[in-house]
């Protein structure tokens, strides 16, 4: 098959699910572009800060496309090519993207309230300490993941030639760069109030000059050196306020995107005309493989490139509180998740073409690389085709994927420090963290809130991603189940028709149950092996010990999902099952004084600038 019919047959799909799709159901949800954002309303110069179209976007898109729709579809093309692609069309249109706008809706209102807020209102207070729980346990298994899979992408390993080292180095010096970067970026776009064209060439100036100074001076550093280095980057990131790093770091990591999307296209394009676009990956390969059956190892291990419960802590917990205007909330919630569904066709494509040169599925990397790479190699070589220095190109595209997964892995820092802050608050309201009353002081501090939160994210770190995938996907689908019941408790109570999701929750419920199930007895396998039940050979006694320790702590995290999950769904269906439709209206308007004066401020521009054309005309 050839990959340039792939790609424009799924592109042709997914631009049709967000015209036809995404458009229905915020007709039948009842998106209001009069009403007066969170973000707006309660400006606060910290979480909540309003910002435009493409900043929010750039937000929501750099956030959830991280590892997801790279690795995960490469993984699964051990089934063949053909089941992940449908998968990714079917669920990025009608399970991921109505996930992701739905839960960015929902919050928006409810006065920006995150997705634990919302249990906590439509399910209850035992639920919502359930539920934050079983979100701080998720986001520390994202971290170890995308942690593991960012320092292999950086460091240097003595299997590889001189330049894929190369790339590597200069790719982490990049990401170092990137971050204080994007704080001058922030600090500059304020000070000079740079908007539009401004905005977009000041920060592809800043890009091409880090990219320079990076590839200049390649930093080689070993993967343990790598992790403490985004370990300690990762508590700035989670601590920080969103508009000084995080917000500004999106915006420049979509622009990379944006054009690493259309060099990857270009690519396909132009190694179809040189007729190298011939995807050489099986089909189909049978309903198992090594890594099991198809059902329900597809559908976990291609998480983010169509459905990712991750992407609900995104939706309501940072984006909800960064949009300006309700009608962007399709663009931001469902128009982002059809974008990375995109991003997952073309690394699908790119593996397929690249399958008869790489074993994209080696287990433990050495000769492959992360699947990071394999994806920037591909993409790298189709840019080479239309003349980009191979250097440059490989550079270029490990930076961007690895930058993605670094906006992700701060995403979740952030989500983290705040769940296990939420834990301890009494209160349900949108700013009861910041209260800074009693235990609060400390607990709600976001300094050591982030730091409690990457501690046990270290010690799974070393486990390997590889090691910790099938149970990171396993704990984000249930977690999109879990988040899909509540909004279908949301829609009932507030007189939405919440149909469309009862399909999902079901599909997800059953697949993510049985995934976890068969985790915890392969990880209690392998512990009472090597471990604690058994004989530990004596040639073999530091491997062994690594191998107990890391996958008893497996068994323990996915245990604890387990048993979280189940009382959190149970609770939610009950709820679903008994709560009467319309019962709960959207919340009353909350204000800050900030926002109130901004506001204000606005609604006079506006009155006098319509009077100034009133008189003109």
């Amino acid at each position: 098959m050839n990959g340039i019919v792939v790609m424009l047959v799924a592109a042709l799909v997914l631009f049709g699910g967000y015209m036809l799709y995404g458009r229905w159901l915020a007709n039948k949800w009842g998106v209001d572009v009069n009403a007066i954002t969170p973000a707006r309303r309660m400006e606060d110069g910290n979480a909540f800060s309003p910002a435009s179209a493409f900043t929010a976007f750039s937000h929501q898109f750099s956030s959830i496309c991280g590892a997801g729709p790279v690795t995960g579809t490469i993984v699964a093309m051990a089934f063949g090519w053909l089941p992940v692609v449908l998968w990714v069309l079917v669920g990025g249109i009608f399970f991921g993207a109505v996930h992701d706008f739905g839960a960015l809706y929902a919050s928006l209102k409810n006065n920006g309230k995150s997705l634990a807020q919302l249990v906590d209102k439509y399910i209850g207070k035992t639920g919502r300490r359930l539920f934050l729980l079983f979100c701080w346990l998720f986001c520390i298994i994202v971290i170890a993941a995308f942690t593991s899979m960012v320092c292999g992408t950086f460091a240097q390993s003595a299997k590889a030639s001189d330049a894929v080292n190369y790339a590597a180095a200069s790719t982490g010096t990049i990401s170092i760069l990137f971050t204080f970067v994007a704080i001058a970026f922030g600090w500059a776009r304020n000070k000079f109030n740079l908007k539009g064209v401004s905005e977009f060439v000041v920060a592809v100036v800043m890009v091409v000059a880090m990219f320079a100074v990076g590839m200049a001076a390649p930093l080689r550093l070993d993967t343990n050196a790598w992790i403490a280095i985004v370990m300690v980057y990762l508590v700035f990131a989670g601590a920080m306020p969103i508009q000084t790093l995080k917000q500004p770091r999106d915006y420049l990591t979509t622009i990379m995107m944006l054009v690493m999307i259309v060099c990857a296209v270009l690519g396909i394009v132009v190694l179809g005309v040189n007729g190298q676009a011939t995807m050489t990956a099986p089909v189909f390969t049978g309903f198992s493989t090594k890594s099991g059956m198809m059902f329900p190892v597809l559908f976990v291990s291609v998480a983010c490139g169509a459905l990712s419960g991750f992407h609900s802590l995104v939706s309501s917990g940072t984006s909800s509180k960064q949009v300006s205007n309700e009608a962007d909330a399709v663009k931001v919630g469902y128009g982002a998740m059809v974008l990375e569904s995109f991003v997952g066709i073309l690394a699908i494509v790119i593996a397929g073409i690249m399958w008869s040169t790489v074993n994209t599925l080696g287990a433990d990397g050495a000769e492959t690389g992360t699947a990071f790479q394999v994806f920037a190699r591909g993409v790298a070589k189709g840019m080479t085709a239309f003349g980009v220095d191979g250097t440059v190109a490989t550079v270029f595209m490990q930076m961007n994927v690895s930058a993605l997964c670094l906006t992700s892995l701060d995403a979740v820092a952030r989500i983290a420090r705040t769940s296990f802050s939420e834990f301890f608050a009494n209160s349900n309201d949108a700013l009861a963290i910041d209260s800074k009353q009693g235990a609060m002081k400390v607990l709600g501090n976001p300094w050591f809130a982030t730091v409690v939160t990457l501690i046990p994210g270290l010690a799974l770190t070393f486990g390997g991603y590889l090691n910790i995938w099938p149970l990171f996907g396993a704990s984000n689908q249930l977690l999109g189940g879990m988040t899909m019941i509540t909004l279908a408790v949301f829609c009932k109570c507030t007189g939405r028709k919440g149909w469309m999701l009862y399909l999902p929750v079901a599909f997800l419920l059953v697949c993510t149950f049985t995934s976890l199930v068969q985790s915890a007895m392969g990880c209690y396998a392998a512990v009472a092996a090597y471990g604690f039940f058994g004989t530990i050979p004596a040639t073999e006694t530091t491997a062994a010990v690594s191998v107990a320790a890391t996958k008893g702590l497996q068994l323990v995290f996915a245990v604890l999902l387990m048993v979280l999950g189940l009382i959190v769904a149970v609770n939610c269906l009950k709820e679903l099952f008994t709560k009467e439709a319309g019962s709960m209206p959207d919340e009353e308007p909350e204000w800050t004084e900030l926002g109130r004066q901004h506001v204000a401020e606005a609604a006079g521009k506006a009155a006098a600038s319509g009077s100034a054309a009133t008189d003109e005309a």
